[in-house]
C-alpha cells in the first residue's frame, strides 16, 4: 500500500460496494480494495426470474466482468474491526489496513426462530439456494409425476410476490415439458401483515393483490407462521399440506455489526450520522444503514455515490454534504408482462409497468457496467436455462 494515497477498504461485493469501488478508482491518490465473500456479484432483483427457469448468468455477474485492475479484489470473510489501529480482521486472520472503510455487507436471512422453517424451507435469497429449490421441483415431478398438493410461498414483500406471480406459469411448462398431464396448481401466499406490499402505497397492494388473484394465487393476509415439518406448514394453528415451503419474509442485518460494538438502531440497522457514519471514517451503507429508504438497491448505489463524493471531498478539503434520503421508484413484477409501478405519488400497474421494470434493469447494469457491457447482461433476461436434461431438451427444440 502506498502511503501517498488515500487507502479505501470496502468491504461488500452488492450493490453499494461495487458502486462506490467504480467511483473511487476513477481517482490517482485514492487506493481501492474491494473484500467480498463472493467472487461474482449477485443482482437480487431477477433472482425470481433465474429461479423459474431463467439464466444462472442473469442473476450472477462474476466480478472481474466488473471491477478493473485499479481496484484490489480480495475474496474473504471480514470477522473483526480494530478501530484503533484502522484494521478489518477476516476470518482466517489476515489483516487489512484502510484509511477510510466502507461497510456494504448485506443482510442475512433470518426464520424468527419459528420451528422447522430452517430445516424444511426453500430458498430463493442465493444462486445456491435457487439451485436446490429448482432441483427440488424438477425432482418431485420426476418421481411423482404430479405437482405437489400446494407451492406455499411465506412473505409478501417484492421478492415473495415476484416470485409467486411467476411460478404458476413455469410449473405448468415443467409438467408440460416432463409429459405430465396438466393439473390445476394450488399456490399460497402467506404475509403476517393485513395486506401485501405493507411498505408500499395501499393503492399499489390492491393492484398486486387482484393480479396475483387473476393468476390463481391463493392469499393468506394477517396469518401467523407457527412451525413446519417435513409435510406441512402450521399457520394460525392450522396445517397446509406441503412439501414446498419457500421462505422469502424475513433478514436481518449482518452479525458484523453486533459483533463489532456498532450502535444498533430500529430494525437492527446501524446509526448512522449526516454523513453516513458509523465511526469516524467508518461508513455504514445500504441495507445495513438506518436510513429512510434501506433495504432496496436504488438506495444502495446512492448511498455509495453519497459516500464516494464525500471521500474525495474531504481529500480535497471541501465542505462534506449532509445526507438526504433519496426516495426510490418501485416496480414489482407478478407474472408476465405485467408489473406494478409506485413513482413518488404516481401508482400504475400492467404492461407499461412491465416494459418499466425492463429498463430499470438496464439501467441496473449500467450503472455498474459500460453501455455495451450492460446490453448484453440485459440481454440474458430473455434466455432460460436449466439442467434437467429432459427440460434442458424441451428448451432447446423451443
Amino acid at each position: 500500500m502506498s502511503s501517498s494515497k488515500h487507502h479505501v477498504l470496502i468491504v461488500g461485493g452488492g450493490f453499494g460496494g461495487v458502486k462506490a469501488a467504480l467511483e473511487l478508482q476513477k481517482r490517482d491518490d485514492i487506493e481501492v480494495t474491494l473484500m467480498s465473500e463472493h467472487d461474482d456479484f449477485r443482482y437480487y432483483p431477477t433472482f425470481y426470474h433465474t429461479a423459474t427457469g431463467g439464466l444462472k448468468s442473469q442473476s450472477s455477474i462474476p466480478l472481474e466482468q466488473i471491477i478493473n485492475k485499479r481496484i484490489k479484489f480480495i475474496k474473504a470473510k471480514a470477522a473483526r474491526l480494530d478501530r484503533d489501529n484502522k484494521v478489518v480482521v477476516t476470518e482466517d486472520n489476515q489483516r487489512f489496513g484502510y484509511d477510510s472503510l466502507i461497510l456494504a455487507l448485506g443482510v442475512v436471512t433470518n426464520y424468527f426462530g419459528i420451528k422447522g422453517l430452517e430445516e424444511h424451507a426453500y430458498s430463493i435469497k442465493s444462486i445456491e439456494a435457487i439451485q436446490k429449490f429448482k432441483q427440488h421441483l424438477h425432482q418431485q415431478l420426476t418421481d411423482q409425476r404430479k405437482p405437489d398438493l400446494n407451492y406455499v410461498i411465506i412473505g409478501a414483500g417484492p421478492t415473495g410476490i415476484e416470485l409467486a406471480g411467476a411460478l404458476p406459469a413455469y410449473l405448468r411448462t415443467l409438467m408440460e415439458r416432463h409429459g405430465i398431464k396438466r393439473r390445476k396448481i394450488h399456490i399460497d401466499l402467506v404475509e403476517a401483515a393485513p395486506r401485501l406490499l405493507p411498505r408500499s402505497n395501499k393503492a399499489v397492494s390492491r393492484a398486486v393483490r387482484r393480479r396475483l388473484r387473476k393468476l390463481g394465487v391463493h392469499l393468506y393476509l394477517n396469518q401467523k407462521v407457527e412451525a413446519e415439518t417435513a409435510d406441512a406448514l402450521m399457520v394460525n394453528g392450522k396445517p397446509i399440506k406441503s412439501h414446498t415451503v419457500v421462505w422469502t419474509a424475513g433478514v436481518t442485518n449482518n452479525p458484523f455489526f453486533k459483533d463489532n460494538g456498532f450502535t444498533i438502531a430500529d430494525r437492527g440497522k446501524v446509526m448512522v450520522g449526516e454523513y453516513l457514519q458509523a465511526d469516524k471514517h467508518i461508513y455504514v451503507i445500504g441495507d445495513n444503514a438506518s436510513t429512510q429508504y434501506s433495504g432496496l438497491a436504488q438506495t444502495a448505489l446512492t448511498d455509495a455515490e453519497f459516500v464516494t463524493e464525500n471521500i474525495k471531498r474531504y481529500l480535497d478539503h471541501k465542505d462534506l454534504l449532509q445526507y438526504k434520503p433519496k426516495r426510490p421508484i418501485s416496480v414489482i413484477p407478478a407474472g408476465a408482462n405485467w408489473a406494478a409501478v409506485e413513482w413518488g405519488r404516481v401508482h400504475f400497474s400492467g404492461l407499461l409497468g412491465w416494459w418499466l421494470r425492463w429498463a430499470a434493469d438496464w439501467v441496473g447494469f449500467h450503472d455498474l457496467q459500460p453501455w455495451w457491457k450492460a446490453s448484453e447482461q440485459w440481454f440474458t433476461e430473455f434466455g432460460s436455462q436449466e439442467e434437467c436434461l429432459t427440460c434442458a431438451t424441451a428448451n432447446a427444440n423451443e
